[in-house]
């Protein structure tokens, strides 16, 4: 069965404009991020789906620059440009990727993946309830599920938050969500290691400046040492809105 990471990216943030392309230590943050992801053993291929928008060009640009794949579709329905992304690249699994996380953690997407193709799920993800840090997740879909939504999904919401219809259905689409063990070093929900904010983006060079260079591919308990070691830089960003779960 083929994965196919899609990494949905524009530059029309609201809250931090153009942090797709904001430098990161020596790469851009979409860079970081497909980094992050092909560190997965289970990643077959990473596509970068962005908009027509003129905007967009400039991410366009830099994937054709640096060797990512690209496909541009709609900007408002992100449902529908996902996933002729992924019927275009043959997908029969989706990994559904954030442009704005550069840590995703590859040890918990090929668990998820696992779990999915073993367990008979639609859906797997790790943040329905918030129990990792934010920013270390991963969600993960079938093409059929995909499939159905992009047809069927007619609520806004539901066209903008790809996984929303799936979420919106659970009776149809079976769905697993995996939560942190109480107690164990990755149960943080209080850690903020996604990027929204400015706070959020001095954080992300903070880390790797320091971390990456020593440890290119840290894992995701070695991020939570580093961060544990540096408190400070912890409450960096612990002001900002967190969400409560993936789905609200």
């Amino acid at each position: 069965m083929k994965t196919v990471a899609i990494i949905e990216a524009r530059m029309g943030s609201t809250r931090l404009p153009k942090k797709t392309l904001m430098d990161v230590a020596g790469a851009t943050l979409l860079e970081r991020v497909v980094e992050r992801i092909g560190l997965a053993r289970t990643v077959n291929e990473t596509v970068v789906a962005t908009s027509v928008n003129p905007g967009d060009d400039a991410i366009y640009e830099l994937c054709y620059k640096k060797g990512i794949q690209c496909f541009r579709g709609s900007e408002d329905d992100v449902l529908g440009r996902v996933y002729e992304a992924a019927r275009k690249h043959g997908a029969d699994i989706i990994l559904q990727c954030g442009a704005d996380c550069p840590f995703y953690d590859p040890e918990l997407i090929d668990l998820l993946a696992a779990i999915l193709k073993w367990g008979g799920y639609s859906y797997a993800a790790n943040d329905m309830k918030l129990t990792f840090p934010e920013g270390i997740d991963a969600h993960v879909v079938r093409f059929d599920a995909l499939e159905a939504s992009a047809k069927e999904a007619k609520d806004v919401q539901e066209r903008e938050d790809t996984p929303r219809f799936i979420w919106n259905h659970p009776g149809r689409f079976p769905i697993f969500n995996l939560e942190a063990l109480p107690g164990s070093k990755l149960n943080r929900p209080e850690i903020r290691l996604t990027v929204d904010y400015k706070e959020d983006m001095e954080l992300a060079k903070f880390i790797y400046e320091k971390l990456y260079p020593v440890s290119p591919g840290f894992t995701a308990h070695e991020l939570i040492d580093f961060l544990d070691g540096h408190p400070d830089w912890i409450r960096k960003n612990s002001h900002c809105e967190q969400r409560s779960a993936a789905y609200i």
